[in-house]
């Protein structure tokens, strides 16, 4: 059960420092450009584990063209639009609302019911952007709230996975993802490439980034699955932004104001309501509902 903790705390931990990583890259490369390298490369680094043989059926390639587009596309386009405008420590903190709109969207799109736990933990994600903004601390109304895009656009691929759950492997459906939106970059990345200024650091850089948030990331997450429960394994995603929070910090020397801690610590609270695994239910309702468990 450790290594399960240490894979998903691993996982969450990689993607939450892929924001600093992010901020780096879109210094130096177009938005496309890195898009179209990241998903290129992270295709041919899943290919030879996801065994593709034939194209997935008509409805499932559609479906996994909607969570390329809003998953990848959106989500990375918006957050690095984001992060050239506000700092990683503030971008961190905002990704951390994404469990609560996860939850929103699916009472909303999928007519699932949020217990009142739920809906206090989505008042209290609005409750710590507020906070960070009221406090200033480098944050931009701009920039902020691409990022926050970022998540509506992350968020709806969740609720397009949750709906496709189990229709491929989950190599396959990364290797179709990761390939549909390095054919959807690659108009737009080849007017880019002049204006790319490509050394080895930052080529290093673009690998680094590919391998933890496309690969490493993923395996790691899903390795821990198999052990952890799903309102376990949620906690971890407390990670993410306390992670990037400390990356911005240490790494880029931004600055971490009391309006941040008090949105760090708001946001932090409204991921663990939404996590919190439901009460069991008693012995005997257990037996009932599932009358062939020994």
């Amino acid at each position: 059960m450790i290594a399960a903790y240490a894979a998903l705390a691993a996982s969450m931990a990689m993607v939450g420092a892929n924001v600093v990583i992010l901020k780096i890259l879109a210094e130096h490369l177009p938005i496309f450009v890195i898009l179209f390298l990241r998903s290129g490369l992270a295709a041919v680094l899943i290919a030879p584990f996801a065994r593709v043989r034939r194209l997935p059926p008509r409805r499932v390639l559609g479906n996994l063209m909607l969570q390329a587009a809003f998953g990848t596309l959106a989500y990375n386009i918006l957050l690095l639009a984001g992060l050239q405008r506000t700092g990683a420590v503030q971008a961190g903190l905002v990704l951390a609302t994404l469990p609560s709109v996860i939850a929103l969207g699916a009472a909303i799109g999928l007519g699932e019911r949020l217990m009142p736990r739920q809906w206090l933990a989505v008042g209290l994600a609005a409750l710590g952007i507020a906070a960070l903004a009221h406090g200033g601390g480098g944050f931009s109304l701009t920039g902020d709230g691409l990022v926050f895009g970022a998540v509506c656009g992350e968020a709806v691929y969740a609720l397009l996975a949750r709906r496709a759950a189990g229709s491929l492997p989950i190599m396959q459906a990364t290797f179709w993802m990761q390939a549909a939106s390095a054919v959807l970059c690659l108009p737009i990345a080849l007017g880019q490439f002049p204006e790319a200024r490509l050394t080895f650091a930052v080529v290093g850089l673009l690998v680094v980034h590919s391998l933890t948030a496309s690969l490493l990331a993923l395996l790691l997450w899903y390795h821990g699955m198999k052990t952890v429960k799903a309102g376990v394994a949620g906690a971890f995603t407390a990670l993410l932004p306390a992670t990037a929070t400390l990356a911005g910090v240490a790494v880029l020397g931004e600055a971490f104001t009391g309006s941040d801690a008090v949105g760090l610590a708001v946001l932090l609270a409204s991921i663990l309501l939404i996590v919190l695994p439901d009460r069991a239910p008693p012995f005997e309702v257990q037996r009932r509902l599932r009358p062939w468990s020994r």
